[in-house]
């Protein structure tokens, strides 16, 4: 399966982009960003110079995913979502401490929800939608709100334990 970059798409020639991946309008993928086969990257999606994205993810509209972040396989960001890469960030360094975020296969990440960096998330965890995540999610965790705590368990299908 051939891949489909939009013609408003900017893709980095030094990014790489598997087979079967499509790329919409407006969406910019950086220099050395991988992307997976059979990936869907939505309208105005923001992946930064170096970011890893798995196979068969989906990152819905205006997702910004930054420097420092691996999403591994299947995992699912809903439309909005940040990640964000510095914890005390200043307009007047020139440098920062990259902190990295781990997505572990088949989470999801409910629309407008921020990632704060540094974190991990767990295997088929589950994100609530517009919630902050300002620590480790555990594998099967149903965590939201503002900060994001744990309200119960997940299976790999997403229903509640």
């Amino acid at each position: 399966m051939p891949v489909y970059i939009h013609s408003t798409a900017e893709v980095s020639k030094k990014a790489e982009v598997g087979n079967g991946t499509a790329v919409w309008n407006h969406a910019h993928i950086r220099e050395e960003a991988k992307v997976g086969n059979d990936c869907v990257i939505g309208k105005d999606v923001y992946i930064d110079r170096g970011v890893s994205v798995g196979r068969g993810c989906k990152i819905e509209n205006s997702v910004s995913v930054y420097h420092g972040v691996t999403i591994e396989d299947d995992v699912f960001v809903g439309a909005g979502t940040v990640f964000t890469n510095d914890k005390t960030p200043r307009a007047f360094k020139s440098d920062f401490e990259l902190l990295p975020t781990l997505v572990k296969k088949g989470a999801s990440i409910g629309a407008n929800s921020t990632i704060i960096c540094g974190i991990k998330i767990g295997e088929y965890a589950m994100i609530g939608a517009g919630s902050v995540v300002t620590r480790d999610v555990a594998p099967y965790a149903l965590v939201y709100g503002n900060p994001a705590k744990q309200h119960g368990t997940v299976d790999e299908d997403g229903k509640r334990g």
